[in-house]
């Protein structure tokens, strides 16, 4: 088998158990509970829920209504890459925007073909009484970096608790580049940051050491893959240097229970653990093309 075969068996695999796990953990919202997305009030994921909530809460604030307000007569376009079930896109579409949704999962426990219930509820909203100014929402099952798109298609391209399962940060960057207009804006939302290299490091290790606890038979499938795991500002400013791209954090107040974390790790003496918060890069050179 040749190394392409072999990574191309090793993605089916875990395209496949990753499902299976997702599924296993509770995460094939339907119903009323899918379109209530991020803001789930009950059930054993809504305090999770509730953190990436504030996440885009300050995503829709800070970068989503400044970006329609640019766009002007015309509707704002979006890319949301690694979309999952599409949450992110329709509340953006209910907003106004065009909103693509792409995720190499097109299953229907969180994946895009769990996004058709919000298709047709856009679809209801816009022929709805009151002429309601409705968006679009369109899904493409493809990866990060081959993105099936025109050069400079988007005003905005956000990786929705998705960079962290880049394989190859620097290229994944340049394919999200590519497909943002000039002066757009690129955003990385919900992916595990670390102040330190070393922390991120750590989890990363206690993860392989758990995994067979963690994950059961699905184990194999599901850490085979080299993806990068965490991000750090030095590695995402060293990723984006040939591209021009600087970032800035918008540090987001997530519930009480979250920002006690850090205390809470250093009382039991364990390592710092991640934060989320809102990263938006701006291209400096506009016209920087890839040789």
């Amino acid at each position: 088998m040749s190394a392409d075969a072999g990574a191309t068996s090793a993605l089916a695999r875990f395209r496949a158990e990753y499902g299976a796990h997702r599924a296993a953990e509770g995460r094939a919202h339907t119903g009323a509970e899918l379109l209530a997305l991020p803001y789930l009030a009950a059930g054993p994921l809504a305090r999770q829920w509730a953190v990436r909530a504030r996440s885009f809460d300050a995503f829709v604030r800070l970068v989503l209504v400044p970006a329609a307000r640019d766009a002007r007569a015309r509707p704002l376009r979006l890319l949301d890459v690694g979309a999952g079930n599409g949450w992110l896109s329709y509340r953006a579409a209910l907003a106004g925007a065009h909103a693509m949704a792409v995720d190499f999962r097109d299953d229907e426990v969180d994946g895009l073909g769990a996004a058709a219930a919000y298709v047709r509820a856009l679809d209801a909203a816009r022929g709805g009484e009151g002429g309601r100014a409705v968006g679009r929402m369109t899904r493409v099952a493809a990866s990060f970096d081959a993105l099936p798109v025109a050069d400079g298609s988007f005003d905005v391209v956000v990786f929705n608790a998705a960079l962290h399962y880049a394989v190859d940060l620097t290229a994944v960057l340049w394919e999200a580049r590519r497909v943002l207009r000039a002066g757009g804006r690129l955003v990385v939302l919900d992916s595990p940051f670390y102040a330190r290299d070393a922390a991120g490091a750590a989890m990363v290790a206690e993860k392989r050491r758990d995994a067979a606890a963690r994950f059961g038979d699905r184990a194999d499938a599901l850490m085979a893959l080299p993806f990068v795991e965490y991000l750090t500002r030095e590695r995402l400013e060293h990723a984006s240097a040939e591209i021009g791209l600087v970032w800035r954090r918008h540090r987001v107040r997530y519930p009480l229970w979250y920002e006690a974390r850090p205390l809470v790790a250093w009382l039991r003496r364990r390592r710092p653990p991640s934060r989320f918060d809102l990263w938006v890069g701006a291209d400096e050179h506009p016209t920087n093309v890839r040789n």
